[in-house]
C-alpha cells in the first residue's frame, strides 16, 4: 500500500506531518508523544483517552454508581441527585478504563464472572474501531480549530486485535493510512521479557481478540482444572500475557510491513525533541526503501 510519505525527503519537506505510533504498552509511544506535544506544534491525539471520555464514558460511570446503590447512604443521596458521580480519566491517568475492563475469575479475588468480562471486552472493541477511525476528524479539528499543522496518534497496545494487515481493503488501516504514517514501535527480545516481568509484577487489564479470548480461556480451565468462578484474576492474566505477546508480534509486523514503517525501541527511546523524531522516522522510510 503507499505510504502518506513515500520517501525520507518527503516527510522531512512536509508542510503536515502525521504519524500513529503503535505497539506493545510500554515501548515509549506516549513517551514520544508527551515530547511532541511539548513542542508546541503538534496535536496529541489518544486513543485510550478518547475511548475513555467519549466512548465508555457512560460505561465506567454507571458501574460506579451501581456500585454506590449498594450504600443505603449513597443511593438516597444519589436518587435526589445530592451527589455527582464521574471518572475523572486524564493523558496521564486512564485508570477508570482498565478498572472497568477488569479481570475474569473468583468475585472474592476481584474477578467478574465470563460472561460480564465478554461483555466488556466487546463494548471496548466497538470503543477502540470508533476511537481509531476519528482520526482523520482530530487531524482538522487540530488544524482547523487549533491551528496544529502536526498531528501525532498514540494507540492502544490492543489495535492490531480488530484489524486484517493482509487486507488492503481493511477499513480501519485503509481510513488511516489515508491520512498518517503508521509506525511500529519494534521492541526486542530483551524488551518482551521487561515486559512479561512488569507485568508479572503488576498486572492489568487488557483487551483480546475474541477468538483469542475464548481459546485462552478455555485451554486455562482446562491445564489448571479449575472452575470459572474459582480462578485467580491475576494468575489468569499473569498466564495470558505472554501468549497475547505472541500473538500480537506476527500482526503488529504485518501492519508494519504493509502499512508502514518500523522503528526500533532503542532508537525510539533516545528521541528527546522533534528533531530527532523526524530523523528517526526519515532514516525507517529509508530502511523501508532498501527493503531492509
Amino acid at each position: 500500500m503507499a505510504l502518506l510519505y513515500e520517501t525520507a525527503d518527503d516527510w522531512r519537506g512536509a508542510a503536515e506531518k502525521h504519524v500513529l505510533l503503535f505497539a506493545m504498552s510500554g515501548l515509549g509511544k506516549t513517551h514520544v508523544a508527551n515530547i511532541l506535544r511539548g513542542e508546541g506544534d503538534w496535536f496529541h491525539y489518544s486513543i485510550d483517552y478518547r475511548i475513555g471520555t467519549r466512548y465508555m464514558g457512560e460505561y465506567i460511570a454507571d458501574n460506579a454508581k451501581r456500585e454506590a446503590m449498594k450504600n443505603p447512604f449513597l443511593k438516597e443521596l444519589l436518587l435526589s441527585d445530592s451527589i455527582y458521580i464521574g471518572s475523572n480519566i486524564t493523558f496521564d491517568n486512564l485508570a477508570p478504563v482498565s478498572t472497568y475492563l477488569g479481570k475474569p475469575g473468583d468475585p472474592a479475588l476481584g474477578g467478574m464472572d465470563i460472561d460480564t468480562y465478554r461483555l466488556r471486552q466487546e463494548q471496548f472493541r466497538r470503543a477502540e474501531m470508533q476511537a481509531l477511525l476519528d482520526t482523520g476528524y482530530f487531524i482538522d479539528r487540530a488544524r482547523d480549530l487549533y491551528g496544529y499543522p502536526h498531528f501525532v496518534c498514540d494507540t492502544g497496545g490492543s489495535i492490531c486485535e480488530w484489524v486484517d494487515p493482509a487486507d488492503p481493503r481493511d477499513p480501519i488501516l485503509s481510513e488511516l493510512s489515508k491520512r498518517c504514517l503508521i509506525v511500529w514501535i519494534e521492541g526486542s527480545d530483551a524488551h518482551t521479557e521487561e515486559l512479561i516481568r512488569r507485568f508479572d509484577r503488576a498486572p492489568k487489564p487488557m483487551a483480546y481478540q475474541p477468538e483469542f479470548l475464548e481459546r485462552a480461556w478455555s485451554d486455562y480451565l482446562m491445564q489448571m482444572q479449575v472452575a470459572s468462578d474459582k480462578v485467580d484474576p491475576d494468575a489468569f492474566i499473569r498466564w495470558t500475557y505472554a501468549q497475547a505477546l505472541a500473538h500480537r508480534q506476527p500482526l503488529y509486523a504485518e501492519m508494519a510491513r504493509n502499512w508502514g514503517v518500523t522503528v526500533r525501541a532503542e532508537d525510539m527511546a533516545e528521541v528527546r525533541s522533534e528533531a530527532g523524531f523526524v530523523d528517526v522516522i526519515a532514516r525507517a522510510l529509508e530502511d523501508r526503501a532498501k527493503g531492509a
